[in-house]
């Protein structure tokens, strides 16, 4: 009764966590934050990334325009359940400090819901005081959490960041370049002086990688107010007036 082979299979660490039950750990990731967003009504999210190095004083004032565009987003998007409709709209971020903070602040400023999909690393990585306690996620697999990211995502929002920000803009570009998400997903990418300096995107189109209308998956904003009309002017769905 004391060998390994007679525990029950939930009740195995060892089994569980071993590599033959890797699916199953990948099912749970999933359905555990499947069941808190389905019971908070969570319909469509606005995605916002950007860099977990961007202090609250930075010189550039990204933290203070992601906070004040996610005011403007929870405050106009649906975030606020209203008649039991499904929340629209709800600012969802990587869960940690920088920009990802900024963002569940500016949500939580209007006392709006936020998600938080963090994910366990060695450094740079605690869940920030302000994304909903109940839909503050942690994940294991770098891939559920995307696969979560991308689900509900309505719109996406991409403040300045290192790879990981990088990681997560491109996975979302090449979903709309392909077809993976059918619906219209707008994708802003905010200070645009950043971002020009930073990519050629047009080298991509001259040297034949990518085709010129793909250029027109996303746009540019340099505040926030700007970054929230490129999200309607491009098809962001709002709920309708007076619901």
């Amino acid at each position: 009764m004391a060998a390994a082979a007679y525990r029950l299979p939930a009740m195995d660490m060892d089994f569980l966590l071993g590599d033959t039950t890797r699916g199953l750990r990948f099912q749970l990731e999933y359905q555990k934050a499947e069941e808190h967003l389905r019971k908070w009504g969570v319909a469509t999210t606005v995605i916002v990334f950007g860099s977990a190095r961007v202090k609250e004083d930075d010189a550039h004032g990204w933290y203070n325009a992601a906070r004040e565009f996610a005011r403007i987003v929870s405050e106009d998007g649906g975030a606020k359940l209203r008649n039991h409709e499904p929340r629209q709209n709800v600012i969802a971020t990587g869960g940690g400090p920088g920009i990802m903070e900024a963002a569940n602040r500016g949500a939580h400023d209007v006392d709006a819901p936020s998600i938080g999909f963090n994910i366990t690393l060695p450094m740079e990585q605690e869940p920030n005081a302000y994304s909903t306690p109940d839909l503050t996620f942690r994940f294991h697999y770098f891939a559920m959490r995307k696969m979560h990211f991308a689900i509900r995502a309505a719109a996406l929002v991409v403040f300045p960041g290192g790879f990981g920000t990088m990681d997560e803009l491109f996975e979302i570009l090449t979903l709309r370049q392909t077809g993976k998400k059918d619906d219209a997903l707008p994708v802003v990418l905010y200070d645009s002086k950043f971002w020009r300096k930073l990519i050629d995107f047009q080298q991509f189109v001259d040297t034949g990688m990518i085709h010129q209308n793909d250029l027109d998956l996303f746009g540019y904003a340099d505040t926030p107010r700007e970054a929230w009309q490129q999200l309607v002017d491009r098809g962001l769905k709002l709920p309708e007036a007076g619901k």
